[in-house]
């Protein structure tokens, strides 16, 4: 319930669903045929999924990939997608391959409403396993846990496998983001081909929501995905989860389009108040005893 005289304070957030191949400008145009759809809806703060700019090229290791990475300020991605943000009026986090001289990382530029990148998160936690070689192309993001100050609303972006750490989502929500977003490429387990693990994804990220009483925004990618003969199949399930970690929006394994959501962000505040998670916090504790 809202306190007397409590000001409503609102955000509308999108996840888009969909997929993708082998071809970067074709991958944008898609995408940016979407964040105008979410904007069309009423979106302020729209994600994509991560590495839209092609397939999700770490189910194998090819030296090739490299050459597909770009600086922040130079990346295909990053330059028409900020300039996008700002035709519309709506906050990007925009996924994309990063190199940094010798560096390359898996990283979220946040392109704000007038199109300023505010900041680049860099992934901090790097998968390495059948399926999700991403320690052949990434390094562990240096940046730490980042938020930003949107002229939308104040967010935090971790990627993909940075979705299973509640301290991640922690981290965040300690710095002060209300929403919390997540850009993923996960499907198919080459090892197991009856494994999906679309109801753990998904509750791993349900559970921060309800822990850390703020929103969440995962955006996945969907369709069957062939590497030099390496095949990877998407689930989607993208979904919009609510404070108490409940889905509110939520897309199957097939469908293509754009999730849409508005949160009351006063009433969310005074939720987060009220349940003492940040009040009861031991934080002396926790550093004695967690490394």
């Amino acid at each position: 319930m809202k306190g007397r005289g409590m000001k409503e304070r609102t955000i509308t957030v999108a996840a888009i669903q969909t997929a993708y191949g082998p071809d970067m400008d074709a991958n944008i145009e898609k995408t940016e045929a979407l964040v105008r759809e979410a904007a069309e809806r009423g979106a302020e703060v729209v994600l994509p999924s991560e590495l839209f700019q092609g397939i999700y090229f770490c189910t194998r290791q090819d030296p090739k990939w490299f050459e597909t990475a770009f600086p922040t300020d130079e990346h295909p991605c990053v330059r028409k997608l900020r300039k996008l943000a700002r035709k519309l009026e709506v906050v990007i986090p925009i996924s994309f391959f990063e190199k940094d001289g010798p560096r390359y990382y898996n990283s979220v530029a946040i392109a704000d409403a007038d199109g300023e990148i505010l900041g680049v998160y860099r992934k901090s936690h790097i998968p390495d396993g059948p399926g999700y070689q991403e320690k052949y192309y990434f390094r562990p993001g240096d940046t730490g846990f980042k938020t930003w100050k949107t002229k939308r609303g104040h967010i935090g972006v971790g990627i993909c496998w940075d979705q299973w750490y509640p301290e991640t989502a922690r981290a965040m929500a300690v710095a002060g983001a209300e929403v919390l977003f997540y850009p993923t490429a996960i499907g198919s387990e080459p090892y197991d081909a009856s494994l999906d693990t679309h109801l753990q994804w998904q509750r791993a990220m349900q559970g921060h929501a309800v822990s850390n009483a703020v929103p969440i925004v995962a955006a996945n990618r969907i369709g069957l995905e062939d590497n030099d003969g390496v095949q990877q199949q998407f689930y989607g399930h993208s979904f919009i989860a609510d404070h108490r970690g409940e889905l509110v929006e939520s897309f199957g394994r097939n469908d293509e389009g754009v999730l849409v959501h508005t949160f009351d962000l006063a009433l969310i505040e005074s939720y987060r108040a009220d349940w003492g998670f940040f009040r009861d916090r031991r934080t002396d504790l926790y550093a004695q005893s967690i490394v």
